[in-house]
């Protein structure tokens, strides 16, 4: 963070102002950390902003750093022993990126739009984690909240049909990205049509003629090709099979 110098009071607490005008704060792993924590982080703390496509951590390299989504989207991958990539999940504000205590980096993170990025040591944090009970807790319910998404992940492409794929996609997309916005449910697809397929495990032609489906029964409206509008979005729901 590039304003480390400028303050703001809360209270009897000194706040650095870049954090207190940070979402993060409210909603990622900052929430639960003290003034004095925020002060101390901030002080090993930088920002970052990733154009879309660019790589943040390759797997199997060694992690330095953790960080906290600002604003973006981040594609988590797979990659086999033969060259072969799986797309396993995505990661939005105010996610925290990495695994606490692991030197290795066990998957491809990598920029799906232009994102932003907070970045801190893997030292800095992991201290901080030991004496906070209240932070290693916020982590540890992240781990718990990711497995459960996986395992909705595993239901949505082992059992449910290529319209509801593709409508539980465009769900995930509309209920994470800025979802207190203004404009409601209105997203750019952080993905392209072959990254979609790749992620729902069908072809790109299936991908493209579900997305012509939803847009004519008109749950969706589709501008420029990749600008999305959801106008109902409990209908989106419906089609996702979630109810």
């Amino acid at each position: 963070m590039t304003d480390n110098t400028h303050r703001s009071y809360e209270g009897d607490d000194i706040v650095p102002h870049v954090c207190r005008a940070c979402e993060s704060r409210h909603g990622g792993i900052c929430s639960v950390l003290t003034h004095e924590q925020l002060v101390q982080l901030n002080k090993h703390s930088s920002r970052r902003t990733i154009e879309g496509g660019a790589e943040v951590v390759g797997q199997g390299e060694s992690v330095g750093s953790y960080s906290n989504i600002l604003r973006g989207v981040v594609k988590l991958s797979k990659m086999m022993a033969d060259g072969r990539q799986q797309i396993v999940g995505l990661q939005f504000a105010p996610d925290f990126m990495g695994r606490p205590f692991s030197h290795e980096s066990a998957l491809t993170a990598e920029a799906a739009t232009e994102t932003e990025i907070c970045a801190f040591p893997r030292a800095a944090l992991e201290r901080m984690i030991e004496q906070s009970p209240e932070l290693e807790h916020k982590l540890y319910n992240q781990s718990l909240k990711e497995l459960d998404e996986a395992r909705d992940w595993m239901l949505t492409l082992g059992r449910k049909s290529a319209r509801e794929k593709v409508a539980s996609f465009l769900y995930l997309i509309a209920t994470h990205i800025d979802p207190l916005a203004d404009d409601g449910f209105t997203f750019d697809l952080p993905l392209s049509r072959a990254d979609i397929a790749d992620f729902l495990g069908l072809t790109i032609e299936t991908v493209s003629r579900q997305m012509t489906k939803l847009r004519n029964e008109k749950i969706i409206i589709v501008e420029n090709n990749r600008h999305v509008s959801v106008p109902d979005i409990d209908r989106l729901s419906a089609a996702a099979g979630n109810d």
